[in-house]
Parts: structure tokens; sequence; C-alpha cells
């Protein structure tokens, strides 16, 4: 399942996007707030594209986002996969690579996903833990209309309702 945006074209990861994914990480700040393999090539590699094969479910995974007007860019992913890839909640999640940081990609491919997600999907709530020193990530959180709720494993646990996202989207039309 694609989706597009006013700038950008999201498709389902491919092991086409392993090499583009492992060299954003090693990209300075890109994976300085969130815990995995990152410093073991080896591991960091078999992680990426363990994630990669993985099946999350029917509507659900990771998406490759690219811009129009540079479709074989890789500019980052975004997620919506049961959390820690296990479960029960479904997370969402996003990361890119720095040289599209600021630009409102990640917000823009967030957007259109949480509209899959209960528009397309009505699954009753997304959440996303996120260390509380990442503000950019917590600042798209609160955009996108998710609020804080609790502390969780030192992550603050944003959550969207489906109810939530409905009260925003009525009144954003009548706006």
């Amino acid at each position: 399942m694609n989706f597009e945006t006013e700038r950008l074209v999201l498709r389902p990861r491919t092991m086409d996007d392993l090499d583009a994914c492992l060299a954003m990480d090693r990209a300075p700040g890109v994976v300085d707030f969130i815990p995995g393999p990152w410093v073991d090539p080896v591991q960091h590699r078999a992680f990426i594209k363990a994630r990669i094969e993985q099946d999350y479910g029917n509507g659900l995974g990771y998406w490759s986002i690219f811009a129009k007007t540079k479709p074989h860019d890789f500019l980052g992913w975004i997620l919506l996969i049961p959390e820690d890839g296990a479960g029960p909640e479904i997370e969402i999640g996003w990361r890119l690579h720095p040289d599209y940081w600021g630009q409102g990609i990640a917000s823009e491919a967030a957007t259109v996903i949480a509209e899959h997600a209960f528009g397309g999907l009505e699954l009753p709530c997304i959440i996303a833990d996120i260390d509380p020193d990442n503000r950019a990530s917590i600042k798209l959180a609160e955009k996108l209309g998710m609020s804080k709720h609790f502390v969780t494993d030192g992550y603050l646990r944003h959550v969207m309702t489906l109810e939530d996202y409905r009260a925003k989207h009525e009144q954003n039309a009548s706006s």
C-alpha cells in the first residue's frame, strides 16, 4: 500500500532500502534517543533486515519516504506497527536522514499514516514512546494531536485515540 502527499511518496519498505536505512542510522544524531544495536554493524544489519522482512499485519508496517521531485532519494521511513514489533498497542514512529530534518517531512508523512490508522484501519488508539530529551519528536507527536499520558521505561508515552482523531478532524473541518 503506497501513500502520497503533496510532496512525498511513501511505499512499503523493502530490502532495496536496507543500505539506505543503515547509512541513515549511522548519520550523527539519528539514533541518539533510540536504543538498538547501532554500534555493531552485523547486529545492526540483522535487526533492520528482520524488521523489513517481518509481517506486521494487514495495513501495518514500515514505509520508506521519498520526495516526488527526487523519487530515488531515500529520505527516511515511517512506521505503524505493533509496539516493539510485538504489540499489543500499535505504535507510530518516524526516522529521517538529518539532511531532511526541519522541512516538515516527518510531519507530512506522519499525518498521512495517522489518517490511515484511524480513517482506513479504524484503530482504537496509536502510541509513540519518546525520549523526554527528543524535543523534535515530542513536538511532532503533539502536532499530530497526541497527548502525553505517562512515562514508561524512561520514555514519555504519547497517545491518540480514534475519538481524539475524529474530534480533531471535526474541529479542523469547522475552522
